[in-house]
């Protein structure tokens, strides 16, 4: 009778065996837990199409930070929803603007809890686009056209108000050209050489983001973005997307989204010794939400079979809305 020359179930035999021979791990250390924020009081609202993810007033907020910081999980990333929106987004860089009250407050709750800025203007625009726009008027409709370095200034303002009220990490999400010198040179002369730059190297313009828009009130008005945002169908080119940024002065580099873009994150990885961020977005998350809520499938099994792929992909950190679940999940081993 002839035997297999290597077998390797051998290594699989017991639960025991195969947590010592694991190769990837998950930890609570590895998470980063978006928050949205938004003016008005006593609200806590639930973002119809990410159940489980609601929109906090700051009078509500500490509820949800206090949560976070209980699990041990080490970083937020902050959104705000503004009060008034206008065509170059000032309330996204008021001294006084949502995310920075945000930050004051979560930084004297907790002043260990690391806070993320996502630094862009789709929020704070009434066009929805992530900088400045040139608008035209063709057969009754409107289009337009972002304008880059005229974009560029206005980041810049909004990186460094985030850094005063008290930002760890300053996140900018817009895929301007040159956004991440413009940025570091911005913080270097405000005396914000210490603060880290976590680029969204690499973000394509992705449908995944559908319930973002919805969370963030943050739809183009007209047009889209795939004119600054990358191709899905290309993966060389996100190569030099984040070669460039590392130029710059990028201190982290991201891949946004993930979970469709796993090659793209062990490429990444592979040839920038930089650490890298997944991001697991908005319709990655609703997505296994609804099909748990339908009875599909195991929430829990397929969340952290999700998390654990963007970790063996090379992730060093996950922006996930599972943050807090995967969290407690981990604490019940």
């Amino acid at each position: 009778m002839s035997f297999p020359i290597v077998r390797h179930r051998r290594l699989r035999q017991s639960a025991g065996i195969r947590n010592m021979v694991r190769e990837t791990h998950l930890t609570v250390d590895d998470f980063i837990q978006p928050i949205y924020v938004t003016y008005g009081e006593n609200i806590k609202s639930e973002i119809k199409s990410m159940p489980g993810v609601f929109r906090f007033s700051l009078d509500r907020l500490q509820e949800e930070v206090k949560e976070i910081a209980d699990l041990g999980i080490p970083a937020v990333l902050l959104f705000g929803i503004p009060e008034t929106k206008d065509s170059i987004g000032s309330s996204g860089f008021a001294e006084d603007g949502i995310v920075q009250e945000a930050t004051k407050l979560i930084k004297s709750w907790y002043p260990d809890l690391l806070v993320v800025a996502d630094t862009c203007l789709c929020e704070f625009t009434d066009h929805g686009h992530c900088g400045m726009v040139h608008t035209v008027e063709v057969d009754g409709h409107i289009c337009g056209d972002v304008l880059n370095d005229e974009s560029l200034e206005l980041l810049v303002k909004t990186a460094v108000s985030q850094a005063k009220a008290g930002a760890d990490i300053i996140a900018p999400s817009n895929m301007m050209d040159g956004f991440v010198q413009a940025i570091r040179a911005g913080l270097d002369e405000n005396e914000f050489s210490h603060i880290p730059i976590m680029s969204y190297s690499v973000k394509y313009a992705s449908a995944f983001y559908g319930p973002f828009r919805e969370a963030a009130d943050s739809t183009p008005q007209f047009g889209d973005r795939k004119s600054y945002q990358m191709d899905p169908a290309n993966a060389r080119e996100a190569l030099r997307e984040a070669e460039t940024d590392v130029l710059e002065g990028a201190d982290m580099l991201m891949v946004k989204p993930s979970l469709s873009y796993l090659d793209v994150m062990r490429t990444i990885k592979d040839q920038f010794d930089l650490p890298l961020v997944a991001y697991n977005v908005s319709g990655e998350y609703a997505m296994v939400k609804a099909a748990a809520m339908q009875g599909w499938i195991d929430e829990k099994k397929v969340a952290m079979e999700i998390l654990l792929s963007m970790k063996r992909a090379g992730a060093d950190m996950i922006i996930t809305y599972y943050g807090k679940d995967a969290s407690r999940w981990l604490a019940e081993k």
